[in-house]
């Protein structure tokens, strides 16, 4: 057990549970993961109902947790990635069903010419990882990365299975959004989603107003190891590296070192749940359906679960970790952090940490609240 911080935000009576369950999360949290700093945060029909955060910033309490306190959130940035993706879709810049190559010719070399839009953004291009080792220092260099991705064969044939892609579909996506929209993503997220405090790639000028991580004390479990795993999470190469985490946060990776806040973030899956944002309309029904609808399912081959994957997004159907309705669809975050959209509900949330657990789906702390929230719906 461990004192209670004061908890800041907005919390009404009706989900009073709610707030029960995050002050739980920092005295009792399942497996002994206690919080130290945290955020929680419902929109429904994008209007915020809930907007919890406690905590301290650093490790030496000098700083509160607050509403401008942003946090790292690793791969949940991939549903931020995926709504992008889909706003070219709802421009007719892309199209899920066409080839990939249509867009970006040098990615149909050595046997990927029929992947689709579709197929790279549920994971089963091939590509989770490079196929011979690297050095870390790779990733800062994006021409290179996309250059050696564009040459390389896919791991598995493309079309059969899910194979996740931790940091490669960051880039791979990130150039597809380029080639067609003009922008970067990190640009284009500034200027759709205006006054949105969500960042790919954060300016220097921002880095004082990051949280202090606390890295998990084991690692993930991914099961059996094979060749396709440790390209994707174990080589030396398969993860950023060498150049410290300040060049690191200052990097476009829509993947893997999305910047934000609990609030922005599901201010933001208000896309997903409704098609909308600030009162405009977004996505239509025809490109949301064809965003969450499931293009592959089944044991992942590259994290350990049985994932109905989407545009982008994971479907709620057979992970049960984002609400109790099968239509929802999220993401997860190395150490724990989450964001998801449920149509059903018309709700969008989103769930930031700093002390990262090993879990990469389902983090005890997220369900609780979850289960907290429906509970009060």
């Amino acid at each position: 057990m461990t004192d209670l911080p004061d908890i800041d935000g907005v919390c009404p009576p009706r989900f009073s549970a709610v707030k029960d369950a995050f002050a739980a999360n920092f005295t009792d949290a399942p497996e002994g993961l206690n919080e130290l700093a945290a955020g929680f945060s419902v929109c429904i029909d994008g209007e915020t109902v809930v907007d919890l955060r406690a905590g301290w910033a650093d490790t030496a309490r000098t700083r509160r947790f607050r509403a401008d306190t942003l946090v790292p959130v690793f791969s949940t940035g991939k549903a931020v990635m995926a709504t992008l993706i889909a706003l070219c879709v709802e421009r007719g810049l892309l199209d899920y069903e066409q080839p990939v190559a249509r867009y970006w010719p040098a990615f149909g070399q050595a046997g990927k010419a029929a992947v689709t839009v579709g197929q790279l953004m549920s994971h089963q291009a091939g590509l989770p990882g490079f196929d011979d080792d690297v050095d870390p220092s790779i990733w800062f260099d994006p021409t290179t990365v996309l250059e050696r991705l564009c040459a390389q064969a896919p791991m598995w044939k493309p079309g059969t299975a899910s194979g996740y892609h931790p940091i490669t579909i960051g880039y791979l996506a990130g150039e597809l959004f380029r080639l067609v929209d003009g922008r970067t993503m990190g640009t284009a997220l500034r200027e759709e989603f205006a006054g949105l405090d969500l960042w790919i790639g954060l300016p220097e000028a921002e880095h004082g107003r990051v949280a202090q991580m606390r890295k998990p004390t084991a690692a993930p479990d991914l099961g059996t190891i094979d060749a396709v795993k440790r390209s994707a999470f174990l080589d030396k190469g398969s993860a950023p590296g060498g150049r410290g985490s300040a060049e690191w946060r200052m990097m476009e990776i829509p993947s893997a070192n999305l910047h934000g806040t609990a609030l922005d973030l599901a201010r933001l899956m208000t896309v997903a749940a409704t098609g909308g944002f600030a009162g405009r309309s977004v996505l239509s029904a025809g490109t949301l359906e064809q965003m969450r609808r499931e293009r592959i399912a089944g044991v992942d081959r590259v994290v350990p679960f049985d994932i109905s994957w989407a545009a982008g997004v994971m479907r709620n159907e057979r992970l049960g970790v984002f609400g109790p309705n099968p239509a929802a669809v999220g993401h997860s975050g190395w150490g724990g952090s989450c964001a998801w959209a449920d149509p059903e509900a018309r709700l969008s949330a989103a769930y930031v940490m700093t002390r990262q657990s090993a879990h990469l789906i389902g983090d005890p702390r997220a369900v609780r609240l979850q289960r907290a929230l429906y509970s009060a719906l």
